[in-house]
Parts: C-alpha cells; sequence; structure tokens
C-alpha cells in the first residue's frame, strides 16, 4: 500500500538524526546503503547530483532520500521550467516508491510495482526535488532501488518528438527553420539518409531503420559502418507511433538525440530543403555552424 507520509514529518526526523550511509558518490552518481539505518528511526539522507546524467543504486532501502538534482552548469531560474529530469529504473529495481516533492507535498511518480517495466518517467525541475521512500517491509534483504537519470532541455531542437518528456503535448509538427540550422549542430547525430520502413510498431513508438548516406556527426559512434564516404550507416531510431513513417524514397536530413542508449528522432526536413535554407543562413552569416554540404 503506498502511503505518502507527510514531509514536514520526514523533514523534522532528519534534522534531529543524521544518517550518513553511503559507499560512494561523485557528482552523477550516489550508491549507498540503508543498513546504517537504527530500526526505529526513519532518516532523510539529501543526495546531491550535479551531472546531465548518472544512476542511483539505493540497496537495502530503509527511511527515504531526497535526491536533488541539477545541470552542471546552473541556470538561472527563468529557464528551470525548460530542464526535465527523465527516470529510467533498472529492472530489478524494488522497494521503495518515487514521489516528487515540493514544499511539503508528495505526488507519486511511479510506484515500486512500476519500475520492473523499465517506464521512463519526467518531470520539470520546478516540480521539485526526487523523494524515493523505502517501503516498510520486515525483511529488506535483496531489496535495491537502481535508476538511471538524464537531465533534458524542453527547448532542444526537435525535442518535441520524444513522447517521454510531455506525453499529453507530443507534436509531428515539423521543426521550424532555426531549430532546423541549430539541430545540424547541436544534435547527438546528424546526417543525410533515408526511412527504410518500420521494424516495430507500439502504442507509444514505431522503430524505423535508417540508412545514410553520409554522416556529418555521431554521439558514442551509435551508427555502424565505415567512415569513407563511399560507406553507408544503418541505425534504428524511435519516432512516435502517432507520426508514421515519411514514404517515397526521399533523401533527409536526418537529426536526432540519444535517451538511455536509445536513439530518437529529431528534426528531419528533405535535404533538398534543407540545403536551400543553410545557403540563404550562410549568406547572411546566420548559421549557427559550419558543416560541409559538397
Amino acid at each position: 500500500m503506498i502511503r505518502p507520509w507527510a514531509v514536514l514529518h520526514w523533514v523534522t526526523m532528519a534534522l534531529v538524526y543524521r544518517a550518513v550511509a553511503q559507499y560512494s558518490s561523485d557528482q552523477c552518481s550516489w550508491r549507498g546503503s540503508g543498513l546504517s539505518h537504527e530500526s526505529h528511526r526513519r532518516d532523510v539522507e539529501q543526495v546531491y547530483l550535479r551531472c546531465s546524467q548518472g544512476s542511483l543504486e539505493w540497496l537495502y532501502p530503509t527511511g527515504a532520500i531526497i535526491v536533488n538534482l541539477r545541470p552542471n552548469t546552473e541556470p538561472s531560474s527563468a529557464n528551470m521550467a525548460g530542464v526535465h529530469v527523465c527516470v529510467k529504473p533498472q529492472p530489478h529495481s524494488q522497494g521503495s516508491h518515487l514521489y516528487l516533492e515540493q514544499a511539503g507535498d508528495l505526488k507519486l511518480l511511479m510506484a515500486e510495482s512500476e519500475q520492473a517495466q523499465g517506464k521512463i518517467r519526467c518531470f520539470s525541475l520546478n516540480d521539485g526535488a526526487l523523494f524515493v521512500e523505502a517501503v516498510h517491509q520486515a525483511d529488506i534483504s535483496r531489496r535495491i532501488t537502481a535508476f538511471q537519470y538524464e537531465l533534458v532541455s524542453s527547448q532542444a531542437p526537435g525535442v518535441h518528438l520524444y513522447p517521454h518528456l510531455r506525453p499529453d503535448f507530443v507534436t509531428c509538427e515539423p521543426c521550424s527553420d532555426e531549430e532546423v540550422l541549430l539541430a545540424v549542430c547541436t544534435s547527438d547525430f546528424a546526417g543525410i539518409g533515408v526511412f527504410e520502413g518500420a521494424l516495430l510498431l507500439t502504442e507509444e513508438h514505431t522503430l524505423v531503420e535508417l540508412t545514410l548516406s553520409r554522416l556529418f556527426h555521431q554521439k558514442d559512434s551509435m551508427f555502424a559502418g565505415g567512415r569513407a564516404r563511399s560507406r553507408r550507416w544503418t541505425e534504428r531510431v524511435n519516432i512516435p507511433a502517432k507520426c508514421g513513417v515519411p514514404l517515397g524514397g526521399h533523401e533527409y536530413l536526418l537529426t536526432g538525440s540519444v535517451h538511455f542508449g536509445e536513439a530518437w528522432l529529431g528534426c528531419a526536413p528533405r535535404y533538398k530543403d534543407f540545403l536551400r535554407l543553410y545557403g540563404r543562413a550562410r549568406m547572411a552569416g546566420s548559421n549557427p555552424c559550419h558543416i560541409n554540404t559538397d
């Protein structure tokens, strides 16, 4: 049974009792244990992480922890709403419920029973801190709460195609000219290629195979293939199911992002349209970066 404890009670207990149950900690990831908590205390431990992505592993969870997540470069308060945290539990994660805590209120983000599904949940930094509460049980052996997290900008080009960020606001509208020009510079991958067709269709997304004839840049060598211009690169990317897959064999400028090891399509105009756009921007000196289109 999920019981949203009053956070003020937890905070009061934390002021009386300090619990430092930590194996290792850095700016990106945290690993700790609840074994040092005494059974009669409900300790709340503050965890501070300053990274764009990382992980948390809480062995034998008891009590609660508050996970404060921020970028390594602190945004202004006006831009905080544009930064979202996405959390993906490990399949073996259990022993805790995940909440959002703000001003003493708790809002359930993910129950213990949901975590084995590995579904992704996102929230704005303005929504509060991540409050991880251990499920009360007599035997805590073999209980480990474990998840990965990422910080994602809701203002990045093409991010409107990432359905986990704002599930109710996914739009299939093409990117603006400014977004396309920025996407080719800042996306995790960018290249020229075609859509080969859908491989898998679910309620949330479609898995599509892309073949690239040219690769401008990529993150973590995600596209398989050689570097020579005569070689081709292939990769499977995700597209929201409601958006469909372009047909007709046209060449596209293909850009996108990588989240939790999976590629998601971002801005993808027809390549001939991009060439005209990029040519105008170069003449006007407004292109944010230079790419070799020859």
